[in-house]
């Protein structure tokens, strides 16, 4: 597998010019507002399984004060939500997560985290109205949690990014065998992050920009 592009390397976003540099995200009492420079906003969902980790990546990489959603478990949802692997989890996001991380000075990310429940599904819609692309975490001890996911992705038409989130007592899969379970096609981005990590969860940000500007390259020919 392709090691997925540094948070520091030189790369732009569709329509940004090459120059465009990218950088780490700064912390969020320091970044209110947009910088002047920037030129290019592009809408990012963030989706995966319940309890894969999208508010954690968002709340990583976000420089502004990230918005949540959450509400606590209920005995009710709790009959619903699978919580196999996540015992510990006591919210869930019932609307979105929203964040904001800039790639050099000229590309703004919006971050959407979606809720991965089924019975949230008449919001997709709506959330990914706009969105260029889609990073889709994966829990490697619950592969078949993320299959409703990919379909509801892949039926949107958004290009998208495979994000392994790591969890201590996950399972070791080869490159070959996660595709094949997750039934990815050849060029979709498939890359490990720690969702806590700030440089790793941009870097799988990085990935998924990366195909979307390979994906255009083409169109611009």
């Amino acid at each position: 597998m392709a090691s997925a592009p540094s948070s520091s390397d030189r790369m732009h976003s569709p329509g940004v010019p090459p120059s465009a540099t990218t950088s780490a995200p700064v912390a969020p009492e320091e970044v209110n507002h947009l910088p002047d420079s920037a030129r290019e906003l592009v809408k990012i969902l963030v989706t995966g399984p319940f309890g894969v980790g999208k508010t954690t990546l968002i709340d990583s990489v976000s420089e502004i004060r990230p918005l949540h959603t959450e509400e606590h478990l209920t005995e009710v949802s709790a009959r619903v939500d699978d919580l196999a692997g996540v015992r510990d989890k006591s919210t869930t996001t019932v609307a979105i997560d929203f964040g904001r991380v800039s790639l050099g000075d000229s590309v703004v990310l919006y971050l959407f985290g979606t809720p991965g429940q089924e019975r949230f599904r008449p919001l997709w819609d709506d959330i990914a109205y706009g969105a260029l692309g889609a990073l889709v975490l994966v829990d490697t001890r619950r592969i078949d949690a993320s299959f409703d996911v990919l379909g509801l992705v892949e039926e949107s038409g958004l290009p998208y990014a495979v994000a392994l989130n790591t969890f201590p007592d996950a399972k070791q899969y080869t490159e070959e065998q996660l595709r094949r379970s997750l039934d990815l096609e050849p060029d979709t981005p498939l890359v490990t992050c720690d969702a806590r990590d700030t440089n790793s969860s941009v870097d799988s940000l990085l990935s998924l920009v990366q195909h979307l500007i390979d994906r255009m390259a083409p169109e611009a020919q």
